[in-house]
Order: C-alpha cells, then sequence, then structure tokens
C-alpha cells in the first residue's frame, strides 16, 4: 500500500513521540519491497536493521531518504550508473549526505540515474504507469517519492534533470540557486551547470528540506548564503500574500502538448482567482538563444571531466557519453570563454524582470511522460533556468487524458529561493481549489 506520509508530517509525529522512527522505516522498508519489483528505482538499498542502528535525535530524526546514485556514499556503493563502478564504494560521504546524517536523516537507498546523469536511462518505471518513463536523469529518486517509498530523495539537475521527472511522476521537484546545495562528493556531469536538488510531496515539506539542507560550508568557494526561511508552529510554509507572476510566452510553447497547455492556463487561471497578479511575459530571443551556449558548456566541461574514462575504459562507456565527450573536444576555449561570460552576464540582467514579477510561470516539459524505456524525455524547459542558476520549481497541476501526471513550473531570481518557495506554497494552495 501506498505510503502517504509525507516529510514534515513524519519529523511531527516522531518529534511527538506519536511514531517511532522504526515503524516509519519499516512501513517504507514494505512500501519498497512491494513496488520495486516493477519500480525498479534502487541500485541498491540498506537493510532494515542497519537503518535501525542509525536511529538518532535531529531535525531529521528517523527519516529515510533516497540518494541519487552519482552522489558518494560510505555504506553503500556509488556506480554512477555505469558499469566502470559498479563495486566502488566511496571512503567518504559526500558533503550533503553527512548533512544528513548530522540531522539524523537516515540513507535508505541508492536511486537509479542515467549513466553519469545523462541520458543513457536505467531500468527505472514511472510510478503511475510503468510503460512509461519517469524522466531523468534523476529517475529513481523521483520515482521512489512518487511511489510512496520515502519522503524525501536528492537528485541533481544540469539541464531538466529534476524538475522535469518531477513533473512525469506527479511529485514537488526543486532545483535551488546555483550554490545554495553543495554538490561536493557528487560526481559532476559539468561544473558550471550541476545542481543538487530535492523531490518532495508537497512545497511544505521541500521548504522544510531546503532550509535544513542548503550548503553553510564557509570553506565552498560556490557557496551561497540563503536565509533560513519562515515557517509555522506545523513546520508549514508561511506563503506570499497576493504574489506577482509572469507567464512566460515562450519559443518552446509549440513544443507543448494540447493537455499541457491547457493544464498550465488552467493554473494561470485559478492563481488570478486565488488572488494573483497574473501577466504575460516575453523575454528577449537572447535568453532562449542562450541554450546553445549552456551546451557548450556542458559538452566541454564533460569532455575534461571523462578523459580519464575515455582514455583508458571508451568500451565501458555508453555511445551517449562517447558521443557527448567528442562534441566537447571540438569546442575552442575562446568559446567556451565566450559562453561563461554570457552565462554571468544573462544571469544579472534577468534580475531585472524581477523588480515587477516575483515569479515566472512556464511548463516543465512537453507534456506527459514518453511511453519509453529509452528516452526520458526532452529537457529544454528547464534549461534556461539551469544555464543561469536561478531556482526552479515544479509541482502537480493535474493529469492528461492518460491519466499521467501534470505539473507547472515556476522560477525566481538568483539568490531569491525563500520568495520563490512562498509563491510556489500559494500556487500549490490555488491548484488544490
Amino acid at each position: 500500500m501506498k505510503n502517504t506520509i509525507g516529510l514534515t508530517e513524519a519529523c511531527n509525529l516522531i518529534s511527538a513521540d506519536q511514531l517511532k522512527p522504526i515503524d516509519f522505516l519499516q512501513v517504507c522498508f514494505d512500501r519498497a519491497n512491494e513496488a520495486e519489483p516493477v519500480l525498479r528505482a534502487f541500485v541498491s538499498r540498506a537493510s532494515l536493521g542497519s537503518m535501525a542502528q542509525q536511529i538518532k535525535a535531529g531535525p531529521l530524526s528517523g527519516i529515510p531518504i533516497a540518494v541519487k546514485d552519482i552522489v558518494n556514499t560510505v555504506d553503500l556503493p556509488t556506480t554512477n550508473g555505469s558499469p566502470i563502478y559498479k563495486d566502488k564504494t566511496p571512503s567518504e560521504d559526500a558533503a550533503i549526505v553527512k548533512k544528513i546524517r548530522s540531522l539524523g536523516g537516515i540513507i535508505f537507498g541508492k536511486s537509479v540515474t542515467t549513466e553519469f546523469a545523462w541520458r543513457n536511462p536505467g531500468p527505472t518505471t514511472n510510478p503511475v504507469n510503468a510503460e512509461y518513463t519517469p524522466g531523468g536523469s534523476s529517475s529513481g529518486s523521483a520515482a521512489s517519492v512518487g511511489a510512496g517509498i520515502v519522503p524525501l530523495a536528492l537528485g541533481s539537475q544540469t539541464q531538466g534533470s529534476i524538475i522535469r521527472p518531477a513533473a512525469y511522476c506527479g511529485v514537488v521537484g526543486y532545483k535551488a540557486s546555483y550554490g545554495a546545495v553543495s554538490k561536493s562528493g557528487a560526481h559532476a556531469l559539468s561544473y558550471s551547470l550541476d545542481h543538487i536538488g530535492f523531490f518532495t510531496r508537497s512545497v511544505d515539506d521541500m521548504a522544510f528540506a531546503f532550509n535544513n539542507l542548503k550548503n553553510s560550508d564557509l570553506s565552498d568557494p560556490e557557496l551561497i548564503v540563503i536565509p533560513d526561511l519562515v515557517f509555522g508552529v506545523k513546520k508549514e510554509l508561511l506563503m506570499l500574500d497576493k504574489p506577482r507572476i509572469a507567464l512566460l510566452e515562450t519559443p518552446l510553447d509549440h513544443m507543448m502538448s494540447d493537455d499541457q497547455k491547457q493544464a498550465l492556463n488552467l493554473a494561470a487561471q485559478k492563481l488570478e482567482e486565488s488572488g494573483a497578479i497574473v501577466q504575460k511575459l516575453s523575454l528577449p530571443q537572447e535568453y532562449w538563444d542562450a541554450i546553445q551556449a549552456m551546451n557548450l558548456i556542458l559538452e566541454s566541461e564533460a569532455a575534461e571531466i571523462h578523459a580519464h574514462h575515455t582514455e583508458h575504459v571508451n568500451d565501458l562507456l555508453s555511445v551517449h557519453i562517447q558521443e557527448l565527450v567528442a562534441r566537447g573536444l571540438k569546442h575552442s576555449a575562446p568559446a567556451y570563454v565566450a559562453a561563461k561570460f554570457l552565462q554571468k552576464n544573462l544571469r544579472n540582467s534577468i534580475a531585472t524582470y524581477f523588480d515587477s514579477f516575483d515569479a515566472f510561470l512556464m511548463a516543465p516539459a512537453s507534456g506527459e511522460a514518453p511511453k519509453s524505456q529509452v528516452s526520458t524525455g526532452d529537457p529544454i524547459f528547464c534549461a534556461l533556468w539551469s544555464f543561469l542558476g536561478t531556482p526552479s520549481i515544479t509541482i502537480p497541476a493535474g493529469e492528461s487524458r492518460n491519466g499521467l501526471p501534470l505539473g507547472i513550473q515556476l522560477i525566481g531570481n538568483y539568490r531569491c529561493d525563500a520568495k520563490l518557495l512562498s509563491v510556489a506554497k500559494f500556487s500549490e494552495s490555488a491548484l488544490a481549489k
């Protein structure tokens, strides 16, 4: 039976001694045993006994968390979705895993990723319909939350690997501002674009997770400090009243399915009915053209990251990684520098639009998950915001005619994570009416 207890509810019950951590772990463990034969969200899982031994006090006491299998863990192998690392167990936890453990959280298992978080899919299926993809590259993390196994999972996003699978699996996915969450100890795909993020079942859960797990390491050169979020007594996020939301008209809109267009328009209508100010906005074409610069950065950096793989174990790499590296090797140093300069300039210039708006609204994907185990879907609806490093979140927004989840995507200004999460809470409430 699907486990419907969310993160904040579980934390509240455990802290009030109304739920024993071992009992919650047992429920999640049993749900995984039930779902996994078809879902296949995990590469490996901790035993119930080993998790029971790790229970300790803290704000995440007894909370089982799925960790994407590019993020280092000392007690479970980190395979990176590749046969090269199939038996590799790191000697040190990633920074965010250390933080999880320090707060009482428990690593439930390593969730399936595409190979090195790039395209070549693993075996995970969509939790709503196994004939469809869960999305990628954070396939197992999105599916494990969507299937009611764990209330919180870690993912990563370089282009659209959190926002898209969250939308496909009917959960909340959050990619914070670049530098707001540590990625130390996670295998890189692109140094300048990689983000670590989260999957939960509600915006309150997401805000609570982010508030506890955001980066606070002053020695991290990429650190940006995000002030603590404001919560009520039951860990509910205080939401923004009457947010100003820009409904983006984009060059990608023709790619949306009719179901996705309808979901987006209905969401805008419900937001207005709930008191939000919603206005259409078109950004200059230079922002959308910059996705080409993002691809250049990704390919160039991936070529450097995978140089030792292509030199020594090229036959163990998928054609996807081989082609990515080959494209990266064709780019010149001046072109790479120009793309990095453009990234910085556009991140700064986009801020002027947030003088008039609290958040942007657009689709998180073209529509429902593709009926495929080969493709994990197109990340292009998320790509610009990964390039700029601005925070983005997807929340569920109904179903397609095939009964598959659809979502909406909200985008905030760089470093304005608290405001974006507050707008998301308002939006979640509006869509529920």
